[in-house]
């Protein structure tokens, strides 16, 4: 069980003087329960390839896979696939349109054929897992802030019981702490629910700290596929295409160039403590021993 992409290609207004082409023969192949992060200067394709996911966009040419089967099929059902599929778009304002949080959350699952109690026992459970207090169920969605609002929007993916959760800049323009809350939620979601998750995000130090897996895109291509520790040990790489490693990356290479052995494959800041405390406990134990 997979989504396999297959030579995707896509081009923007074809066959007219503004053409342009967005995804260049991407192939990828995304496995259950994975936690990935695309990352990609902006224009990179990163928003072009998620709608490729669920079938909001359709290849100009190439096959997009979903756990065995075409999703370009006649009689495929794109439906079912937006609803296994679950897309949370960067600005919440676009998903919420009722007048209540709960019965926002509630219109996935009922525009799936569930009986209205059914659709709201959904609801309920995906508010809790998204991490929305109660006493923001029943508010109009003007009412709340940025991080709540992103809170819903995903709830409302939730209700839908997808396989796949695709995050497109779920953090953008929160505060730290908001910025961590999101991203702590997600990862135990990922965790509690057992579903893949997509987050795409200009964050280093966020897809660093939470995913399992990086592909970096550039000018509609797949530049890199691979660990954080292995894409961000090419960060001389990333710096070509206008992108950068978390801070922490930088840091430990400053040590290693005036002489300290720091671990320089580092990406968050637990490694880099542990790296360093590490160092410290064996130059005391040297001391000792002198």
């Amino acid at each position: 069980m997979s989504i396999i992409l297959d030579k995707v290609n896509y081009v923007y207004s074809e066959k007219t003087a503004y053409e342009a082409q967005a995804l260049k023969d991407i192939n990828l192949q995304i496995k259950d329960g994975e936690f990935i992060g695309i990352i990609g200067h902006t224009g990179s394709g990163k928003s072009t390839l998620i709608q490729h996911l669920n079938g909001l966009l359709r290849a100009s040419s190439g096959g997009i896979y979903y756990n065995g089967r075409d999703i370009y099929e006649d009689d495929y059902d794109k439906k079912q696939l937006r609803s296994k599929v679950g897309l949370v778009f960067q600005y919440p304002e676009h998903q919420l349109f009722d007048a209540t949080i709960f019965s926002d959350v509630c219109f996935g699952p009922r525009n799936l054929g569930l009986s209205r109690k059914d659709a709201e026992l959904r609801a309920f459970s995906a508010l809790r897992s998204a991490g929305l207090p109660e006493k923001y169920w029943y508010r109009s969605p003007f009412e709340l802030s940025g991080g709540q609002k992103r809170r819903a929007a995903i709830a409302g993916v939730l209700a839908m019981r997808p396989e796949v959760l695709i995050l497109d800049e779920p953090t953008a323009g929160l505060d730290p702490k908001g910025r961590d809350e999101i991203l702590g939620q997600v990862a135990a979601m990922h965790h509690e629910l057992n579903i893949t998750v997509i987050l795409v995000s200009h964050s280093m130090e966020d897809v660093a700290n939470y995913v399992g897996r990086i592909i970096v895109l550039g000018q509609g291509s797949v530049l890199m596929d691979g660990t954080p520790r292995e894409v961000f040990s090419q960060y001389q790489e990333l710096e070509k295409v206008g992108l950068a490693a978390p801070q922490v990356t930088y840091l430990m290479h400053e040590l290693r160039e005036h002489g300290i052995p720091a671990d320089v494959e580092a990406t968050t800041l637990q490694e880099a403590k542990g790296c360093i405390l590490q160092l410290f406990a064996e130059r005391r134990k040297n001391r000792d021993r002198e």
